[in-house]
């Protein structure tokens, strides 16, 4: 899952989204120096991403991708997912996109001298250009795909990726429907063996 996925599976707490949030840049046992809370997120980041490259509804969306995009097609079936929570916030959700972006963009600077220095690079960036928020909408997702193509030095050819993306959309949305039922399920029960 993406960013918007990782913090809303974190639940309420705060530290718990922002380590969540900042686990990829995190190697092996070096999470062992931040607060216990960051350490949980850390930890609940690495269930959720092994529990979902691991899925068979996940896999199903990312075989869709695999003759074209190869190992990139589970990065970029992460990014469709969050299209559909952001696209679909209020079934999962009583407060609005908005106001739960906004909160945890302030948590962020709030707790800013945890973070660590990519995430401190990286916040600017993402705020000014609102990229949670922008994964509602198809073209928000294209934008989103051709940042990240760029970063692969345009090897991994994501920007085109929101073609398959309108080309089968229906059914990525009943993929992403049927897996977040089930991870919002785990990631709670994880969250509590904690």
């Amino acid at each position: 899952m993406n960013f918007l996925a990782h913090i809303y599976l974190s639940g309420e707490n705060d530290l718990i989204k922002i380590g969540n949030f900042m686990a990829d840049g995190i190697r092996g046992k070096q999470f062992e120096h931040f607060p216990d809370d960051v350490q949980k997120g850390i930890i609940l980041h690495r269930f959720i991403d092994t529990y979902t490259d691991s899925h068979d509804v996940f896999r199903q969306s990312t075989k869709r991708l695999h003759e074209k995009y190869h190992h990139y097609a589970g990065v970029i079936v992460d990014i469709i997912y969050d299209h559909f929570l952001a696209k679909n916030w209020t079934k999962y959700s009583d407060e609005k996109l908005e106001d739960f972006i906004n909160r945890f963009y302030n948590s962020l600077h709030d707790n800013y001298s945890m973070l660590t220095e990519k995430t401190q690079d990286l916040m600017p960036y993402m705020i000014q250009r609102n990229w949670l928020l922008s994964y509602r909408t198809v073209e928000g997702i294209h934008q989103i795909l051709t940042q990240m193509n760029r970063r692969s030095k345009n090897i991994s050819k994501m920007q085109f990726a929101s073609e398959e993306l309108k080309q089968y959309y229906t059914d990525f949305e009943e993929e992403f429907t049927t897996f977040f039922e089930d991870i919002q399920y785990q990631s709670k029960q994880k969250l509590l063996s904690l």
